[in-house]
């Protein structure tokens, strides 16, 4: 049984997560933790997430004794889960996304002395997905003509980074294949023709869209499209879940999804 703590717990991500813990009989909800002042703070958390008491109240610190954490929070609330993660050597899963440059390094630190699992998306064919750009940017690479990529992603009117981390990460794995040198975020007025080293981001944000992405290769007369989307937020839930249950069970180190897959 892996006992998991959830930061950002009264979040949608949070409330997903404590719902679908309870329902993994391989996992329980020892810890349920938000910002200090948030109204949420001492209801139960399985009582705020609409599934009957668990005995978990929801609280400002990381409280009980658990085998991992889940971080859905936002960026000030990583830093936080990070430096407690670290300092009481426990496994952390790194679901939090829009991070600044210093808590990159500071994960790329801390697993110097606990297993991290940090992945852009908890998707587990987000994921996959992104095996299979890999192997079409490796694979057309080769091809004599100019490929375009375009990276199209649609997420709710909520979230607050753009493009979406997991748009970047696309991004960075086909510029690893294929050797583009230019990002280019949206596109407006007189740019000219489009160069052969660019990929080109735009990022759509509306309605409720838990998460929706399109990565186009265009050749002279043909076009394939890899396209991911999520039809509820469980997607991400369960992958996190999944992480949690492999991370502690891991040395000290940095890890990804790919790990996770087994890929």
């Amino acid at each position: 049984m892996t006992k998991i703590a959830v930061i950002g717990s009264a979040g949608r991500m949070g409330l997903r997560l404590v719902d679908l813990i309870q329902q993994d009989r391989n996992t329980v909800l020892v810890a349920a933790v938000e910002c200090e002042g948030h109204p949420k703070i001492g209801i139960d958390a399985g009582e705020n997430a609409g599934i009957g008491n668990v005995g978990v109240s929801i609280s400002s610190d990381v409280q009980g004794e658990p085998d991992v954490v889940i971080d859905f929070s936002q960026p000030a609330g990583a830093q936080t889960a990070i430096e407690h993660c670290e300092s009481n050597k426990i496994p952390l899963v790194m679901a939090t996304t829009g991070l600044e440059d210093n808590t990159v390094a500071q994960i790329k630190t801390a697993a110097n002395s606990i297993p991290i699992v940090w992945a852009p998306s908890m998707s587990m064919t987000v994921n996959l997905t992104m095996k299979l750009v890999e192997m079409a940017g490796k694979a057309l690479n080769n091809h004599d003509s100019a490929i375009d990529v375009e990276i199209i992603e649609r997420h709710h009117r909520f979230k607050a980074d753009s493009p979406s981390g997991t748009a970047l990460k696309f991004g960075e794995i086909v510029a690893n294949a294929m050797g583009q040198t230019t990002h280019q975020h949206g596109r407006e007025g007189m740019v000219g023709q489009r160069p052969p080293n660019e990929i080109g981001y735009h990022a759509i944000r509306a309605g409720d869209n838990p998460g929706q992405h399109t990565i186009l290769f265009g050749l002279l007369g043909e076009t394939m499209e890899l396209k991911v989307a999520a039809s509820n937020r469980d997607c991400y839930a369960t992958g996190a879940i999944a992480a949690a249950k492999f991370v502690a069970k891991q040395p000290a180190g940095l890890y990804n999804m790919y790990d996770v897959l087994g890929f």
